[in-house]
């Protein structure tokens, strides 16, 4: 007789069950990325549309960014505006704390600039 190949059914009840971890801790830390993009994209273009504007002004545009795009998890006030030569470089980091399940969370710090 010749030996039987495969997977048994406990085998692929584990297999299913780290891809369903794996599946719901993607889906909880996504949208983290999304709004770190979306900040690292509103930057970018409040320090190519304000050209040479005052700190002032930085914070206005993105205020007026912020509101239109929705983002809440950084102000004005938290940004970091220094000047490199003619270019105003505009730079934010904050913290993301997320709760997979029971008392297990991710926490993912972001940075960015607006110059690279």
């Amino acid at each position: 007789m010749r030996n039987q190949r495969g997977i048994t059914l406990l085998g692929m009840a584990l297999i299913c069950v780290v891809i369903v971890v794996v599946a719901i801790g993607g889906l909880k830390i996504a949208p983290a990325y999304i709004e770190y993009f979306t900040v690292k994209k509103a930057i970018v273009g409040v320090a190519q549309t304000t050209g040479k504007g005052t700190v002032g002004e930085v914070r206005q545009a993105f205020d007026r960014r912020a509101q239109i795009d929705d983002i809440d998890v950084i102000a004005a006030k938290d940004l970091e505006i220094t000047k490199e030569g003619n270019d105003i470089v505009i730079s934010f980091s904050y913290p993301k704390r997320i709760s997979l399940f029971g008392n297990v969370s991710v926490v993912i710090d972001f940075a960015a600039s607006s110059n690279n």
